[in-house]
Order: structure tokens, then sequence, then C-alpha cells
């Protein structure tokens, strides 16, 4: 797969250890909405890592110091429905002051094209940070459409946040948002002929929610 230069792979151990556990067709629905939690979690400490810095002054039991907090960012994060929700928890453990909008898109099984069928987002979302979750990146229709709606609604900084990325979904993301960074945990082989991340994860909406 080309390299792009907003695109971040995390290989840490733990992400790792736990996206195999999530891949295995034997776990079940509770383990699944667990493991994506987490995996979610431990993804934010990297997404959330240039968060920008200040100064206060606080008291420990033993003196007065100074130290850092979070600058009063705006943050927003914004799950592509459905499977996007599994993700949100996670991120909120991390950012539980984020403000938490919705797009909602399924893709057309015969184009394959992303269709739009739901958008609450933050009034203010101009003003925020965005943090656009989808556990699949697969032909990247989706993450395409959201985030240009995003930009049509005014957003100027957004990131994409996906556990499993195919290559064709990463180049078309990466290529029609250069300036959105992308997150992702596994960039795998490749698409097969219904449009599925092989080897993937199957489903990750069925998974999560026990549907099929």
């Amino acid at each position: 797969m080309k390299k792009y230069s907003n695109v971040t792979v995390m290989d840490h151990p733990m992400i790792q250890h736990k996206l195999t556990i999530l891949r295995d067709k034997t776990t079940g629905v509770k383990e699944f909405r667990e493991l994506v939690e987490e995996l979610s979690m431990f993804m934010g400490y990297e997404v959330t890592r240039n968060l920008a810095l200040e100064e206060v002054e606080i008291e420990t039991p033993v003196c007065k110091t100074k130290s850092q907090v979070i600058a009063g960012k705006k943050l927003g994060i914004i799950p592509i429905l459905r499977a996007g929700l599994g993700m949100v928890d996670g991120m909120l453990k991390l950012i539980p002051a984020a403000k938490v909008g919705h797009i909602g898109l399924y893709r057309d099984p015969e184009t394959l094209q992303p269709v739009e069928y739901y958008c609450k987002l933050p009034s203010d979302v101009a003003e925020r940070d965005l943090i656009v979750l989808d556990p699949m990146l697969a032909t990247g229709g989706s993450a395409v459409a959201a985030i240009n709606f995003l930009k049509n609604k005014g957003a100027k900084s957004i990131k994409l946040v996906n556990l499993i990325a195919a290559p064709e979904g990463v180049k078309a993301v990466a290529e029609a948002h250069p300036d959105v960074e992308i997150y992702v945990a596994a960039v795998d082989e490749k698409l097969n002929d219904h449009g599925y991340i092989v080897p993937g994860l199957g489903d990750a909406g069925d998974r999560l929610f026990g549907t099929k």
C-alpha cells in the first residue's frame, strides 16, 4: 500500500492483541462490544496526543505547584451510524466533556455508495476539533461522504479513527481529504467482491448489536 503522510497505523502490542481477539469469529457479542470500547480508548491516547496544554497552579497535600491541563479545546465525537456507536464510550472515557454528533449512512449493496439517512451535529461544529469514528474503513465511501458533510457544515479540524482499514479505503480518504488525519489499528489485505475487508472481522454492526 502506498504510504500517506496523514495516515497513522497503531502497532502497539496491546492494540494488536485485542484486535486479534476482536477478529475471531468465536468472540461473542458482549466481549466484542467490550473490545471495541477498549480499543477505541487505547487509540484515543494517540489521537489526542497533540492537544494543547496550559499551565495552572494547584496545591498538592505537600505544597503549591504549577502543572498542566488541556487548554479548554472544544472537541466533538462523530460516530458514523450504526457501527461507530460502539466506539463512542471508549473515547468519552478519555474526553468526557466532548459533545457527540451522529451521521447516519448506509452502503447501497449494489453500488456500494453511501446513502445518508440521518445527521445531528453540535451547533458549534465549526469551532470544534472533530473525531469521526467508524470501526471499518472499507471502500472509504462512507468516510469521504461524512467528512464532506462536516466540511460543508463549516468543520475545519477533522480526524478519522478506524479499527481496521482496507488499502482501497485508506487511498480514497487520504486522497479526497489530505488534511484529515487517519488513525487505524490495522490495514488489511484487500476488499472482496462484496466490499468486505479481507481478512477483516465481518460486519462490525452485526457483531456489535447481535444482528444479521
